[in-house]
């Protein structure tokens, strides 16, 4: 059994550069409350452990090189936030997981299609938001934690 905070920051990760991804190259704000979900900030207005690991999940994409940013919002966002040089092409790429690639073929089948869409397919961008979208904690963490050893190399 992994520990809870490290699944929750593959996948406040994964949503992160799938949100940058959608706006590249453009700078966008990200918000944490896109990331991890709405919080309130107590009555002095610290905000939950939850919001600011996800918080901190957007900082230390920036920190490792996956993304820039020009300031911050308080703990709310990063500001004119943008995928950089290796973010997008380590997304562009195709995937070197072979778990996250069987999974995919397990939900969607393996049917004939055209090469490009097989290419595309096989992109750890497509990968990641299907992920994301309907696999488990486990499969995000096995797929991010192979992207990011990948990244070490871009």
């Amino acid at each position: 059994m992994s520990d809870i905070h490290i699944d929750d920051f593959y996948r406040d990760a994964a949503k992160a550069l799938s949100q940058l991804y959608a706006f590249f190259p453009r700078p966008s704000a990200v918000y944490v409350e896109d990331i991890a979900g709405p919080d309130s900030p107590d009555e002095f207005g610290l905000h939950s452990t939850r919001h600011m690991a996800a918080f901190s999940a957007l900082l230390w994409l920036a920190n490792a090189g996956y993304v820039t940013y020009a300031d911050t919002i308080r703990q709310e966002a990063i500001d004119q936030a943008c995928l950089s040089h290796k973010g997008f092409t380590l997304l562009c790429a195709p995937c070197n997981c072979i778990e996250s690639i069987a999974w995919l073929n397990r939900q969607q089948g393996e049917a004939a299609l055209p090469d490009s869409v097989q290419q595309e397919r096989l992109s750890n961008i497509y990968i990641m938001r299907q992920l994301v979208a309907k696999g488990h904690s486990g499969d995000i963490r096995q797929f991010m934690l192979q992207l990011l050893n990948d990244g070490r190399q871009h």
